[in-house]
């Protein structure tokens, strides 16, 4: 099998005023504001996701608000299992904001998650299904474009 070359862009093109800029081949001029921008994104998703696992979806299950009483009630799990759930989406939540722990968390999420969909069409006969598959999809893109992190974490504890 032959291999052809592509022709390469020049990786230190000349400026309009003749001062050279540096960027790369497969780069352009205006992809550090691009991944900055991603950046920014990633992390506002990242911030709006803990405040809803904390606030919208732990904050219920622990103060045993009526209507989460009712629903583990209707699942026949009762309020130890309520409140598991509530310690372990308020952990997941805050581990979103941690920078060693953001892929686990989301990954940790994202299988509670799965457990909240089966329930969903098991126990509520569907209703409301669709949302722990809504909260699956930025869940798994923070694991992936977090997933360095889970390399620097497996690090530090195998130093303990």
């Amino acid at each position: 099998m032959s291999e052809i070359a592509a022709p390469t862009a020049p990786t230190t093109p000349t400026a309009p005023s003749g001062s050279p800029t540096t960027f790369t081949a497969s780069a352009g001029p205006r992809t550090g504001g691009r991944v900055r921008a991603a950046r920014i994104a990633l992390r506002t998703l990242q911030v709006l996701l803990a405040l809803f696992y904390g606030i919208a979806s732990a904050l219920p299950k622990l103060i045993a608000h009526p209507t989460a009483v009712e629903s583990f009630d209707r699942i026949g799990w009762g309020s130890g299992a309520m409140y598991i759930i509530g310690v372990l989406e308020l952990a997941g939540g805050m581990a979103l904001l941690i920078p060693l722990l953001q892929s686990v968390a989301a990954i940790a999420l994202s299988a509670l998650m799965v457990g909240a969909f089966i329930v969903q069409l098991t126990a509520f006969d569907g209703q409301n299904a669709a949302t722990p598959l809504i909260l699956m999809v930025p869940l798994a893109l923070i694991a992936w474009t977090r997933r360095s992190h889970n390399t620097d974490l497996l690090r530090v504890l195998r130093r303990r």
